[in-house]
């Protein structure tokens, strides 16, 4: 059995919502498991097919946004051995699993080197707002179709909700070159008709290319701003008493990842 594991801890505080999308989207075995069980030799990547780094604020986003939980897993060794943290997740990736980070997740995968390229190199950030403020609302989102992204298969345009403050996708020139270039882009923010805007607010932080969401080449490795567990059921959306709301978006992403890990 293809089993899911949901990280906690530290100021994440999405996982328990991240985990039913899993079990609504039809995976049999999902585990919600505390850093603390993974340095301690509890559980192990290995054992997993996927991982799901969740929303929150990472310890307090003391040194940026989940720059903590990156030195935890650069530098803290497994106390049943030799290996630190990151070797397990370096295997993790480099296997045919699939890994996604939503907002502090994105963050945290962004800082440790996993995308746009698992090479473990930063070459991206999450940064400040161009607002200055926290930004909640609910954001139009054009998917890349030509995408190699295994989360968003099928998908052309979806509606999810943000809530974050240090959102704003940035990268030196020649990495957001290569993004572009290789399809890597995954989301962009947009207007109702999923057209691709700058605009404030519906790019809520000013991310370059508007990006809200990236992967890898392989698209196994899927990283976004949005949070796709926010909207599982119909009921969720904020017109839903007006509009008939037929299959929730952010649903649509964890049943392609249950698909594949099948």
């Amino acid at each position: 059995m293809a089993k899911c594991l949901v990280l906690s801890g530290f100021g994440i505080n999405c996982e328990y919502e991240s985990k039913n999308a899993l079990i609504l989207a039809g995976a049999k075995s999902v585990d919600i498991v505390h850093i603390s069980e993974l340095i301690n030799g509890e559980k192990r990547l290995k054992d997993y097919k996927l991982i799901l780094f969740p929303g929150g604020f990472l310890d307090g986003d003391d040194l940026g946004s989940a720059k903590v939980q990156v030195n935890r897993f650069k530098y803290e060794k497994i106390k049943d051995g030799k290996r630190k943290l990151i070797d397990e997740l370096i295997d993790f990736v480099s296997r045919d699993n699939l890994a996604i980070g939503i907002c502090n997740g994105f963050q945290f995968m962004t800082k440790a080197g996993i995308l746009p390229e698992p090479d473990f190199h930063q070459r991206a950030t999450l940064t400040f707002n161009d607002s200055g403020e926290f930004e909640d609302r609910w954001v139009y989102l054009k998917v890349n179709s030509k995408s190699p992204c295994i989360f968003t298969k099928g998908l052309k345009g979806i509606y999810l909700p943000v809530r974050h403050g240090e959102g704003k996708f940035f990268c030196p020139s020649g990495v957001l070159n290569q993004i572009l270039s290789n399809n890597l882009h995954v989301l962009q923010y947009s207007d109702a008709n999923f057209e691709v805007t700058s605009k404030y607010p519906e790019n809520p932080n000013g991310s370059l290319a508007s990006i809200a969401g990236i992967c890898d080449k392989t698209g196994r490795l899927f990283g976004l701003m949005p949070h796709p567990e926010a909207f599982i059921y119909s009921t969720n959306h904020p017109r839903w008493t007006r509009e008939k709301i037929k299959e929730p978006d952010g649903l649509k992403i964890f049943q392609n990842a249950i698909n594949y890990i099948r």
